[in-house]
């Protein structure tokens, strides 16, 4: 008898809601125009996409302008990072961020360096993964053009004090930009409250469908885009607009806002169950990231002496799909970045694992989990112990 398959992955990837993939199926076939074009196909096509402009304006506490669609969350954070340095009127410009960041935004930052003559200064964080707004105050310099923060970490779900941080990098003129990939449908995005002038999202993160992504920009912020060509977005992001998969985002952004605390409840009393369950039944364990300032849905670990990406192997041998710190895919895997940034030696490092719960965990997933995940480490083990 087959296994049943338990998703544990949410963090990397939703499965779209019914409700977004029906309103998105008219814009495949039957309203199908241009939004760019003149003629009534287009004009239906165009209040598609300014429909759900509004509805992710509102959501985020912002004017519809302010709002651009583009082909996902790493598009976003590029187009926040090089337009914003592009303009900057400082020779050379400075830019912050922090080595904990999504590839999106650390590897866009360390380009910007190598190729672009921008000096980067990368913050270190506490053993938890957060940032101080005292250390940030300590590299902001005259020509600091921006700094960019994620508010919650992909990797171990730890959240940014991002209004605070914000407002230091405001105090010296710098503009602040959040990559809040991972908190779409899990945490408050009032971009007001949160102090931010951009802000990335990506649908697919919450349960909307992949390949689009929105940018905040605050009014008045200035982007260089990223590519040229026509004037869509208000000049800012070149390209035919993707006008079903702007609806399935809205759609899907309109139903994990309304839903929010429901969902974030139970996902954070499965969460702590997992957690709980992992730290008392595998020895040499340790929770990586915070516990208390926390992504609802999400639970990381390290196991000392495990290659993570042989225990992915043995976790999806038994139905369970979940993600490693490492480097996935490659015959010479290396430790985890952002676990190396935070202290961890290759021991420790090596051995990261990624559980995320979503709509669709229950009871019985967790209780799965917690009896197959203690065997399989072990397992592990004997096989690292052979080498």
């Amino acid at each position: 008898m087959q296994k049943p398959l338990i998703y544990l992955d949410h963090s990397a990837s939703t499965p779209a809601d019914p409700r977004v993939v029906e309103a998105m199926l008219p814009y495949f076939t039957e309203i199908y125009g241009n939004p760019s074009s003149m003629h009534r196909f287009a004009q239906q096509s165009e209040k598609a996409v300014e429909q759900a402009r509004r509805t992710v304006a509102d959501i985020l506490g912002c004017q519809p302008k302010e709002i651009v669609f583009t082909g996902c969350g790493s598009e976003s954070d590029n187009l926040a990072i090089r337009g914003a340095v592009a303009q900057s009127r400082a020779k050379p410009p400075h830019l912050i961020t922090s080595r904990l960041e999504h590839a999106a935004v650390a590897n866009t930052a360390q380009q910007m360096q190598d190729f672009y003559g921008c000096e980067v200064t990368f913050l270190p964080s506490d053993p938890e993964g957060s940032i101080s707004v005292a250390m940030l105050r300590e590299s902001l310099q005259d020509n600091t053009t921006l700094v960019s923060l994620m508010l919650a970490n992909n990797e171990i779900g730890t959240i940014l004090p991002i209004p605070n941080l914000a407002e230091a990098a405001h105090e010296r003129g710098a503009l602040f930009h959040t990559d809040a990939v991972q908190a779409g449908g899990q945490l408050p995005l009032n971009v007001h409250d949160l102090n931010v002038d951009m802000l990335s999202l990506s649908a697919h993160k919450f349960y909307g469908p992949k390949g689009v992504g929105v940018l905040y920009v605050r009014e008045g912020v200035v982007l260089v885009p990223s590519q040229s060509g026509g004037s869509h977005e208000e000049g800012r992001r070149a390209g035919t607009l993707n006008v079903p998969l702007i609806v399935g985002l809205a759609k899907a952004l309109e139903i994990a806002e309304a839903n929010r605390e429901s969902y974030t409840t139970e996902f954070s009393r499965l969460r702590d169950r997992l957690i709980d369950g992992i730290l008392e039944r595998v020895p040499d364990s340790q929770l990586t990231g915070s516990r208390t300032h926390r992504l609802p849905s999400h639970a990381s670990f390290v196991f000392k002496n495990v290659d993570g990406n042989l225990l992915l192997m043995h976790l999806d041998l038994q139905g369970i799909a979940a993600s490693s710190g490492s480097a996935c895919k490659t015959g010479n895997p290396k430790p985890s970045d952002v676990l190396l940034a935070l202290g961890y030696d290759e021991n420790w490092a090596l051995g990261g694992l990624r559980l995320s719960v979503g709509r669709q965990t229950t009871d019985e997933h967790i209780n799965t989990v917690l009896e197959v995940l203690p065997k399989e480490i072990e397992k592990v083990r004997s096989l690292v112990a052979m080498k």
